[in-house]
């Protein structure tokens, strides 16, 4: 009798968990969004991305994310990188392009695209990139925390430290507003409030020190915010004379109260949806 009652409750139990989850295949993509509960890769086939050469006012960004980026597609040390300051100036795009670059410059490099919410499942995605032989970019958009946000600890291991540690065949890049990954506020207000200020804030702000590359990108000028404007209708044949542009292009972000390459884009959207160009 209590034989067939334990039958009967392992077979209810088999019935409500759910199935162990087939292994990825990395050949399908060689770019993926992780998604959690239950776990899996998704595979991207058409990248939302813009060209690399269309990025204009982060050269030196631009340049060292490349470098940094192509030693670890060839199988070298690499840095993890931190791609910080003003909203809309290129971060996540500079992110995409290089990871494009590298591809069409022969290397072999998938990109795997984690939501923050998703960073206590990180040890579980990185089981899984560390069983294959492919190199993997680990990037994470728009990254802070705040004042009782625990999710930084996930990260903190993953980077710099803990058994396991970091697989040899992942980097992680990431994206944020903040160089520290927190509001600059909640900082001052710690270090106001502590016996000890400078043990306050350390376990948060030790988390940006665990990425070896720290890259700026601030406000652009209005000579920069035109070029890139320029560069945009060059590289799609739309025609337009500098005047026009020039006074189309400055208002429009006058309205919006600020210059970036995301508004750039905006702008040349509205000018190529009015010239019946598809972008």
């Amino acid at each position: 009798m209590k034989k067939a009652a334990l039958k009967r409750i392992a077979a209810a139990l088999e019935r409500i968990s759910p199935p162990a989850a087939s292994p990825p295949n990395f050949n399908a993509a060689d770019a993926f969004v992780w998604h959690v509960e239950p776990d899996h890769l998704e595979p991207v086939v058409n990248v939302n991305r813009v060209a690399l050469e269309l990025l204009v006012g982060v050269d030196r960004a631009r340049d060292t994310l490349l470098e940094n980026t192509r030693r670890f597609a060839r199988g070298l040390p690499a840095n993890n990188a931190l791609l910080w300051g003003a909203r809309g100036m290129g971060k996540s795009s500079l992110v995409k392009a290089i990871h494009a670059a590298v591809l069409e410059q022969g290397h072999s490099l998938k990109i795997v695209e984690v939501q923050r919410e998703d960073l206590p499942s990180i040890g579980r995605l990185l089981a899984l990139l560390r069983t294959s032989d492919a190199r993997f970019l680990l990037y994470c958009d728009d990254l802070s925390f705040s004042h009782d946000d625990e999710h930084y600890k996930s990260l903190k291991a993953v980077l710099d430290g803990g058994v396991v540690g970091r697989p040899d065949n992942v980097v992680f890049y990431a994206t944020s507003n903040r160089r520290h990954l927190m509001p600059r506020d909640m900082i001052e207000n710690e270090r106001g409030s502590a016996i000890n200020p400078s043990e306050a804030v350390e376990e948060k702000v030790s988390l940006s020190d665990r990425f070896g590359l720290w890259l700026g990108f601030h406000a652009c000028s209005q000579d920069e915010y035109l070029e890139m404007v320029r560069g945009y209708c060059d590289a799609y044949s739309i025609e337009i004379t500098d005047e026009t542009l020039r006074a189309e292009a400055v208002e429009w972000a006058a309205t919006r109260g600020s210059r970036s390459g995301r508004v750039a884009w905006q702008y040349f959207t509205d000018l190529a949806g009015r010239k019946g160009i598809k972008v």
